[in-house]
């Protein structure tokens, strides 16, 4: 099923026949507060749900995807937790510690919206495609076998990067985290239909040229494990979501007038577009001095210790 929001904070099912129907109404009786609560309450209730919602899907009368003003999915989860790094870059390395950061929920934005690139002195500003993953149910201390009923669905995502701020650089939060900086879309399309997020494929097009092209079979620390450590740490809610990070290999600039079209098969496509108030140039297409340079270090790699108790990431990498 592929949940979508639309339209004046409305929620809805996207038909096969490539419409989406309003299920606002189905949520009323929870008394969300606003519409940051329909997601949420939609989730918790889903099991109970699904019925009327398959019967609203099948039933017709909803609106042409292409004139339904579809939104983020995501309106304002608790956390959006990013991992730096975990994906090999094609290379036969051993696994690395990684590291996560928070992204602001502040930054979200969806299909069809402006990423507006801020005044700060960045060296660049990169597109990374990523698969993210929409929590399903209150979660702590996840042991293996119960990780994936953890999961309510997967979402297309763009993690926009500002390089270069901050103390070393590194980015985290303060690059990441600007208005506009965190693009969900085009739905979640829930976990039954996606039976392997490990061999998904992700690209980004910007302006019509390919650049990111990658398998998540490439992921070091595949959506399981990212489960059971993060929840080792902190308690996960019910459209919470963990994005799983991005391959390098591929990165580019985005500027000024750029269309970016953002993709995960399985899943669905997006475009956001930049607006850059300063009309800054950096090199167009693929930006392969941080291709080389992450590759490089992938090959001569520092071996992650394994953490005691649960095995799974600890600590980070260069690049987010």
């Amino acid at each position: 099923m592929r949940i979508a929001a639309f339209g004046n904070a409305k929620i809805g099912v996207v038909a096969d026949d490539d419409t989406v129907v309003d299920i606002t109404d189905l949520l009323q009786q929870y008394e969300p507060l606003g519409p940051a609560d329909l997601l949420p309450d939609l989730i918790t209730h889903f099991a109970d749900l699904r019925t009327d919602l398959e019967r609203r899907a099948d039933g017709g009368g909803g609106a042409a995807l292409d004139a339904a003003d579809l939104h983020s999915p995501l309106t304002r989860p608790s956390k959006i937790v990013c991992l730096m790094g975990n994906y090999r870059e094609g290379t036969d390395r051993p696994l690395q510690v990684l590291d996560l950061f928070f992204k602001s929920p502040e930054g979200i934005s969806g299909p069809g919206d402006t990423v507006v690139l801020p005044p700060h002195q960045a060296d660049i500003f990169h597109h990374e495609a990523e698969i993210a993953v929409v929590i399903g149910r209150e979660a702590k201390d996840l042991s293996d076998a119960e990780a994936m009923d953890a999961v309510f669905g997967y979402v297309v995502f763009n993690d926009v990067s500002a390089r270069g701020l901050g103390r070393s650089g590194i980015n985290s939060f303060l690059g990441k985290s600007f208005d506009t900086f965190a693009a969900f879309g085009p739905w979640i399309v829930t976990s039954d239909e996606i039976p392997d997020p490990q061999v998904l494929n992700v690209t980004v097009d910007v302006n019509g040229e390919r650049r990111q092209d990658y398998s998540t079979s490439d992921m070091e620390r595949p959506v399981r494990e990212l489960l059971t450590y993060i929840s080792s740490v902190t308690t996960l809610h019910p459209g919470d979501v963990i994005c799983c990070g991005t391959n390098h290999q591929g990165l580019g600039s985005m500027q000024d007038g750029d269309a970016v079209v953002t993709t995960v098969s399985g899943i669905g496509s997006f475009t956001i577009y930049v607006r850059d108030e300063h009309a800054r140039a950096w090199q167009r297409g693929v930006d392969r001095e941080m291709a080389e340079r992450v590759k490089a270090s992938a090959q001569h790699p520092v071996a992650a210790a394994a953490p005691a108790v649960p095995t799974a990431p600890a600590s980070g990498g260069e690049t987010a």
